[in-house]
């Protein structure tokens, strides 16, 4: 079975100038690659509160499930990014409201940093679609 590579876009001009999607759909499979806590404006949500930039996160991980025709409920795995591990229970608290039911895989790690300093968090995750091709 051939599937068709849909790309989703959600107008981030850094997508053209570094070449990634913010998902990308295959079939029923769509994944979503590092999500960074920023507002329409452009601007960092939530500076210094991982809880409101986590939240920021799913907010465009939501969107974009949508535009590729799913959402939060087809989610089969999370990664949550920070640059302190100490935070990750905020971040979680904010994750599992979303989730609970859902109850996705989930990795949660740390790095030394991301492209701008600003952020706290980034997430990642994959989605398989429910019932697709049925």
């Amino acid at each position: 079975m051939k599937y068709d590579r849909e790309l989703i876009s959600n107008g981030n001009p850094m997508e053209a100038i570094v070449g990634f999607s913010r998902a990308v759909r295959v079939g029923p499979f769509i994944s979503i690659g590092g999500t960074a806590p920023v507002g329409l404006d452009g601007k960092t949500v939530g500076v210094g509160d991982v809880a409101a930039q986590t939240t920021r996160c799913i907010e465009i991980i939501e969107a974009a499930l949508e535009q590729a025709g799913s959402g939060l409920h087809d989610v089969v795995r999370t990664r949550v990014i920070l640059t302190d591990i100490d935070n990750w229970k905020a971040a979680i608290d904010v994750r599992k409201e979303y989730f609970r039911d859902v109850r996705p895989v989930d990795t949660i790690m740390a790095i030394d940093r991301f492209v701008n300093p600003e952020w706290l968090v980034e997430l990642e995750a994959d989605a398989i679609i429910a019932g697709w091709g049925e």
